[in-house]
């Protein structure tokens, strides 16, 4: 079955764009389109899409305060939302996720990421784009008091998740930590699951086939 997809935009060239991409893909349908927050709750209840691609900024009622409102009324068997934005803002990531929205990524992301990241939504994992997953744990790192001091969330790691915590802040794959600690990329999906669920992130990294194409 294809991926039920709504676009929400108010730049109509940009909702263009999106459908023109997803539309070489089988496996995604693109079955509506919104120009503003409110039209996007309306159009979700109308078209019960899997995946609704929200941008931020938009008239009327903007895209973090449609996300509350989609998930508010649907919960857990509602639609996944994936924010995208060319802002990469940080109280934008966090509103965006204290909204419940399953990912956060920019608008340059190359097209397969584009459409690899509906599908991750999809299949209900969630992600951030890579830049946007290293601010935050570097954020986290930087919230130490004194020097050498690491931040109390810390301390329910173990010694092997503490050093997947730091391989990820220096930006690399789950494929580059994997043949680092010479384990399966499997173990190293499972230790960052465990780790940004410690540190209160309801986020995944997404495995990627090089370092430039960007890791999840």
């Amino acid at each position: 079955m294809s991926i039920r997809v709504l676009l929400a935009d108010d730049q109509e060239l940009v909702r263009t764009g999106f459908r023109l991409i997803l539309e070489e893909e089988k496996d995604i349908e693109v079955v509506g389109e919104a120009a503003d927050g409110q039209q996007a709750v309306e159009e979700t209840k109308l078209r019960r899409p899997d995946v609704v691609l929200m941008d931020v900024r938009m008239p009327n009622v903007d895209g973090l305060e449609a996300t509350r409102r989609i998930l508010d009324s649907k919960g857990r068997g509602g639609p996944r939302v994936l924010i995208l934005t060319t802002f990469d803002l940080d109280e934008y990531v966090y509103e965006a996720l204290r909204a419940g929205a399953s990912g956060f990524l920019l608008k340059d992301a190359p097209a397969d990421q584009f459409a690899s990241a509906i599908r991750v939504v999809a299949a209900g994992e969630s992600l951030l784009a890579p830049p946007i997953t290293r601010r935050l744990i570097e954020e986290l790192v930087s919230t130490r008091r004194h020097p050498g001091e690491l931040p109390a969330e810390l301390d329910e790691l173990t010694a092997r998740e503490l050093e997947v915590l730091k391989l990820i802040a220096r930006g690399l794959s789950n494929s580059e930590i994997a043949e680092q600690l010479v384990v399966e990329q499997t173990t190293v999906k499972t230790h960052v699951a465990r780790v940004l669920m410690k540190l209160g992130l309801r986020i995944a990294c997404r495995p990627s086939s090089s370092p430039t194409s960007g890791a999840w």
